[in-house]
Formats: structure tokens, C-alpha cells, sequence
């Protein structure tokens, strides 16, 4: 309906309505369907949140194992291993088809080559494939330099592509038999609707696998970690990476992302049984793994 029939049935029907509040009506209504997402602390409108983490990661994707390691002390390199051991995949000698894996928001591809070494080291794997999928091309530029240096250079056994974690247009439903996301899912617009996909794009009997940020549970030592965290984690990104609200960002999406108990339960919400209590913490709960299973 057109402002002009609008507004000529108003007239028409003798409405008292000011103009103004005609229009402040309007507006009310509009900002009532825009939909809002966090950004750390900030409430921004969703179709910009994406725009705004593209540009943090654009910023520190040259840094980010040195990111990594400011805010986890360096930590996140045993933590990916504790994973990928966790996992144990591999292509087995009686196996009739090599496995598909696929890590999202996987951009510098550690845990691509971590999964691709454990299965050929300790199971003689040498034909399971790995897509690794991340929005930020600048973050996929930096692992196809990286993985230069390994085995699995110039392999039709690796390939990056540009997907959003929440869509993942390109991958298949029920294909690929490990999901792995590794501080990646904070990030994204609509976490439950990232899971979802990753549950449409899994195999039946088919691993979800998420490590993340999560919360300390001890009162006392969360305290000492928020305050090393807010003081400390800025600061070492402006030294660092020249990029102190990137780090500010970060540390505060940490902070938004539900806890263990919440994400599990929106794990399962997805679909995915969830065996036992659903997580694993690592350092009392700096991070945390969350595994699920589509039965």
C-alpha cells in the first residue's frame, strides 16, 4: 500500500492522527524488524556484524598465532593438540573410503595440517581430504602460505574456500564425516544457526567438534583472568598487531559467549547427541571442547 493511498484514507476517514506520529509510528515499526547482534559489548545491527569481525580478522590475520597466544599465554597450541588427539581420526586399514573432514573458520589451517599429520603419522593416511572454510579471505590467504611448508602443498588433498560458517552453501547436506571449528563460532552472527549447518552437512554417525573460549567457573580465578584479560589483552594488541580495538573486540566476545552449560544445550538443540555432560574444560575453563555426534 502506497504512502499516497495511505495517507488519502486517512483524510478520508476523518482520523485525527498528526503527521509526526504517523511517521514516528512508521519508524518504531521499522526498528522493530531490524534484528540486533552482539559485537562485544555492543548491540549492532546483524547484517553489520559480519562486516565488522571481517575486518577484525582482515586486521590480525598476519598475527594470529601471536594473537592466540596473548590471549591464551600460549596455551591454544596444546589445547588444539589436546583436540586433535581427542578426535584420534584417521583413515583405518579396514576403512572402505578415506574421510572428509572439514574445518570452518579454520582460515591459517593449524588445525587442518594438526588433523592431516595425526591420521598420517599414527594411521598411515594419506588420502582423507580437508576443506577448510572461513569468510575471511585474508585469514585463507594466510594458510595456503602456511601450508607451503607442509606435506599437503600444491594436494588435491586440501582446499580453501570462502564460505560463511552460518550457510556453508558449498558443502553438501550429509557429507563430510568431521566438523571441527576451533575459535572460530563466537564469532558468527547466529551461533545456533551455524550449528545447524553443521549438522545438515554431517554424515549420519558423522563428529561435530568445537573448541572455544568459555568461562572460568571459579569465582576467585575468574576475576584474576577478567582482569588480566580487560587490562592487559588491549594493550598487547596495540603492541602486537598496531590494532588495539581488534584485541578489545575479541576479548569481549569471550566474555558474550554462552557459557558451557548454554552452548551444550544448543548443541544438542541442533541435533546432535551430546554424550555425558556435553563439554571438556581445559584450564579451568578458559576454554572448553564441545563434541557431538548426528545420530
Amino acid at each position: 500500500m502506497s504512502y499516497l493511498r495511505l495517507q488519502h484514507g486517512v483524510l478520508s476517514r476523518g482520523l485525527a492522527m498528526p503527521l509526526s506520529r504517523y511517521f514516528s509510528t512508521g519508524l518504531k515499526a521499522c526498528e522493530a524488524e531490524t534484528k540486533y547482534a552482539d559485537f562485544g559489548y555492543r548491540k549492532v545491527p546483524e547484517e553489520e556484524k559480519e562486516k565488522l569481525v571481517h575486518g577484525v580478522f582482515s586486521s590480525v590475520a598476519s598475527k594470529y598465532d601471536e594473537m592466540n597466544d596473548a590471549m591464551s599465554l600460549g596455551i591454544h597450541r596444546l589445547w588444539k593438540k589436546y583436540l586433535i588427539e581427542k578426535l584420534d581420526c584417521g583413515m583405518r586399514p579396514n576403512a572402505a573410503e578415506p574421510l572428509q573432514f572439514l574445518d570452518v573458520a579454520g582460515g591459517t589451517g593449524d588445525i587442518a595440517f594438526g588433523l592431516l599429520d595425526h591420521a598420517r603419522e599414527k594411521f598411515g593416511d594419506n588420502v582423507s581430504k580437508m576443506t577448510v572454510a572461513d569468510i575471511n579471505a585474508d585469514m585463507l590467504k594466510e594458510g595456503e602460505r602456511r601450508c607451503l611448508a607442509t606435506p599437503y602443498a600444491n594436494s588435491p588433498r586440501i582446499n580453501f574456500i570462502v564460505q560463511n560458517g552460518e550457510k556453508l552453501e558449498a558443502i553438501p547436506d550429509n557429507s563430510v564425516d568431521v566438523y571441527t571449528v576451533a575459535f572460530g563460532i563466537r564469532n558468527f552472527t547466529n551461533i545456533q544457526a551455524g550449528l545447524d549447518a553443521a549438522y545438515r552437512v554431517l554424515k549420519p554417525g558423522g563428529i561435530f567438534a568445537c573448541l572455544e573460549f568459555s568461562q572460568v567457573q571459579d569465582p576467585v580465578l575468574d576475576y584474576i583472568y577478567q582482569l588480566y584479560s580487560f587490562s592487559c589483552l588491549p594493550m598487547m594488541g596495540q603492541f602486537i598487531a598496531d590494532d588495539r580495538e581488534s584485541y578489545q573486540y575479541l576479548v569481549e566476545s569471550i566474555r558474550k559467549f554462552p557459557n558451557q552449560e548454554k552452548f551444550a544445550g544448543m548443541v544438542r538443540k541442533a541435533g546432535f547427541y551430546v554424550p555425558g555432560k556435553g563439554y571438556d574444560n581445559l584450564t579451568f575453563g578458559v576454554a572448553a571442547i564441545h563434541v557431538g555426534v548426528k545420530l
